[in-house]
């Protein structure tokens, strides 16, 4: 489990820079599913939403903010990442549905 997360919460500490945040976005049809780490949550998803990556989050228009676990160091959070990108697709809506069951937007909730 992630060192500083609290299973059910959306936590505050996404408003600092941490060392690794594990990431779950979709588009607005939720068709598209995009796992990815940042140490800037905040910045990240505001770079999905305004498409300032170039990439697969802006070819797949990927800007909703569904899920989030934030880790101490980086290497924790890489970790999660491969685990995670190696599972099916009903596993990954499961693990968004444990805190976010009508997968609306997070974002707003960072600030």
């Amino acid at each position: 489990m992630p060192s500083l997360w609290i299973r059910g919460k959306v936590q505050l500490h996404a408003r600092k820079s941490h060392e690794g945040i594990l990431h779950l976005s979709i588009n607005k049809h939720k068709n598209v599913l995009y796992t990815g780490i940042t140490n800037n949550l905040i910045r990240r998803v505001y770079e999905h939403k305004h498409k300032l990556q170039q990439g697969f989050t802006q070819k797949y228009n990927v800007d909703r903010l569904v899920y989030y676990e934030i880790y101490s160091g980086i290497e924790e959070a890489i970790t999660r990442e491969k685990q995670i990108k190696g599972w099916a697709r009903h596993k990954k809506e499961a693990l968004i549905n444990t805190i976010n069951p009508l997968w609306v937007d997070l974002y707003e909730s960072l600030w």
